[in-house]
């Protein structure tokens, strides 16, 4: 698993590194996805988590959810555009687990459309280690804990 500045990224994720979320493949071909470590730490303690509604369309570089920290309120991106099949229920009720175990933590599970040329744009996981070091370096990121 590559770290990066004390920050874990699973090799076996795909990253969209410049909204700081990961996806995976859940073989029915839905995908879920979720914020990085580094999106976590870089909000802080999470709040709030806001979710599209399940059949709700969510379009390519626009927003899924809504997360909420005590320093932050933003959109988390989707690289992909969409049909949202399924959110993730634990996070409405405890949003801080994103920052207990964000790669545990998925947010919405989609039914993309054109997934495979999307997928051809993330970064796999055995190669996000020098994306996301440029991309600390550009927002003046530190790192994790």
């Amino acid at each position: 698993m590559p770290t990066v500045r004390g920050c874990n990224l699973p090799d076996d994720l795909l990253y969209d590194v410049d909204n700081h979320t990961w996806f995976t493949e859940v073989g029915d071909g839905t995908v879920r996805i979720g914020m990085t470590t580094i999106a976590t730490a870089m909000a802080g303690q999470l709040v709030a988590f806001t979710p599209k509604k399940v059949g709700r369309s969510v379009r390519a570089g626009r927003s899924c959810a809504t997360v909420e920290s005590g320093k932050w309120v933003g959109p988390a991106k989707s690289a992909a555009g969409g049909e949202v099949i399924a959110v993730n229920d634990e996070l409405l009720v405890n949003p801080s687990q994103a920052n207990a175990d964000p790669y545990a933590s998925w947010m919405v599970q989609l039914q993309p459309d054109d997934w495979e040329s999307v997928k051809a744009g993330l970064t796999p996981g055995t190669e996000v280690a020098g994306p996301y070091e440029a991309k600390m370096d550009s927002e003046g990121f530190e790192g994790c804990g």
